[in-house]
């Protein structure tokens, strides 16, 4: 042990030595190839780190990398033997020939490349050079079925000058190293696959190779759910509770004013995440579903509470409406009056009436033997007078509660119709909340 600070002193002095030998005549600008014909191979490898950023509405991705190149400089080469049997040497990478590959969908507005770290190189001249770079890329978001997408984004790295011909690039492998990935919050990484195209450009003759990394994003819609879905959906079963509150209690339309707002806020809240685009997301059409429907059904309830409202002016219930709504809705939305039995209805009784009756008993005592004038003859002529009037004072008053027996039992018959109506629309619009919200809820299995 005592001669390892001699030893790392011997190999310093070779090293120093080396790099004076390697990069005597050694110029950084040209492909490191013995004849100008021959290819150089580089070799690719990437290692996914971190996402750090999506950014659907600008369509950026930012991802943290690191870059793998290897190629054979071969006027990087040495023998071990003369130079203590040093195999490798650490320089900054500024002092050799790098091949210009670059990301083709780079998206950053300050370009800057790969940071200038060392490069390792090998006596056979054989380069390695690791380099750390955040990438920004231009990724195409489909949100046809957000919160519950997948994504697809490609990262896609060539030489921007060398042709094929020049110098050729491969994939080390089929696709890129996800070991150290750091995970994500809201997307999770189901792949990324490595493949090597060659180009055929419009402006130039060469075919140019390249190697596209395609990322594999699927969103997790946890977040999503807990703070847009669910409160749309549980805002959404208060649009039928409209038709059940009573007629009476004046809320029912803003009842549906109010639940529309709400679904408004949260449209919103959808459509500055979303980037703008034909394709509208899934959570948006479930909002403009719901929206639709609870226009419906604000429109729906002012009709029926039109109806209910019907006074002593409007006409009777047509024949067809006593018929399919008094009798055959009502029975299947269990719409019943209070003494009627849920299996059958009760008919309506003939009732003599009430002003008849008292006609008839005031024109019995009028003539009876024992009435006023019965008793007393002499008065028959002084009374006629009086007993007229007094049947056409009574006959007013029986024409009146005829009328309004007609008026009331005519208001009833409208109610009972806004009632009916009231509770089916209550079921069809349950019905339809919870078959859009099982649809969207299935998107998400």
């Amino acid at each position: 042990m005592a001669n390892v600070p001699w030893i790392r002193a011997a190999h310093g002095r070779y090293a120093q030595k080396l790099l004076n030998d390697l990069f005597t005549n050694y110029t950084s600008a040209l492909r490191p190839v013995e004849e100008t014909e021959n290819i150089l191979n580089v070799t690719l490898q990437i290692t996914l780190s971190q996402i750090i950023d999506m950014d659907e509405r600008n369509q950026i991705l930012t991802a943290y990398l690191w870059i793998r190149q290897v190629w054979v400089d071969s006027y990087l080469t040495w023998s071990k033997d003369d130079y203590d049997g040093l195999d490798t040497i650490r320089i900054p990478s500024s002092y050799i020939w790098r091949p210009d590959i670059v990301l083709y969908n780079n998206a950053d507005s300050h370009f800057t490349g790969s940071m200038d770290t060392n490069v390792v190189i090998r006596h056979d001249g054989q380069i390695i050079w690791d380099s750390p770079v955040i990438t920004k890329s231009s990724c195409k978001v489909d949100v046809s079925f957000f919160p519950f997408d997948a994504q697809q984004c490609r990262f896609t790295y060539g030489s921007w000058t060398y042709n094929g011909n020049q110098m050729d690039l491969q994939n080390a492998m089929d696709h890129a190293d996800l070991a150290d990935l750091v995970e994500n919050v809201e997307w999770q990484v189901l792949g990324m696959p490595a493949k090597r195209n060659i180009i055929m450009y419009g402006c130039c003759a060469e075919p140019y190779p390249d190697v596209t990394y395609t990322l594999q994003l699927k969103r997790k819609a946890s977040f999503y759910v807990f703070n847009l879905l669910i409160p749309c959906v549980m805002i959404s079963f208060l649009a039928p509770l409209g038709f059940y509150l009573p007629a009476d209690s004046g809320e029912k339309v803003s009842l549906g004013v109010t639940v529309m707002l709400a679904l408004t806020v949260f449209q919103l809240l959808v459509a500055e995440t979303m980037p703008p685009s034909e394709n509208v997301p899934l959570i948006g059409k479930y909002y403009i579903a719901t929206m639709t429907m609870i226009t419906a059904s604000t429109a729906l309830t002012i009709f029926i509470t039109n109806i209910h409202h019907c006074g002593p002016d409007a006409k009777p219930v047509p024949k067809w409406a006593k018929i399919f709504i008094l009798q055959y809705m009502a029975r299947v939305c269990f719409v019943y009056e209070v003494g009627e039995n849920c299996m059958f209805l009760q008919p309506e009784k003939q009732d003599p009436g009430l002003p008849n009756k008292i006609i008839g008993e005031t024109e019995d005592q009028l003539m009876s033997p024992t009435g006023s004038m019965g008793r007393n003859p002499t008065n028959h002529y002084s009374c006629t007078c009086q007993h007229q009037q007094l049947l056409r004072n009574i006959e007013y008053i029986a024409n009146c509660y005829r009328d309004t027996r007609a008026t009331a039992k005519r208001t009833g018959e409208w109610k009972k119709v806004a009632k009916v109506l009231d509770r089916f629309f209550t079921w069809i619009f349950f019905i339809m909340v919870f078959s859009m919200s099982l649809l969207i809820m299935g998107k998400a299995i």
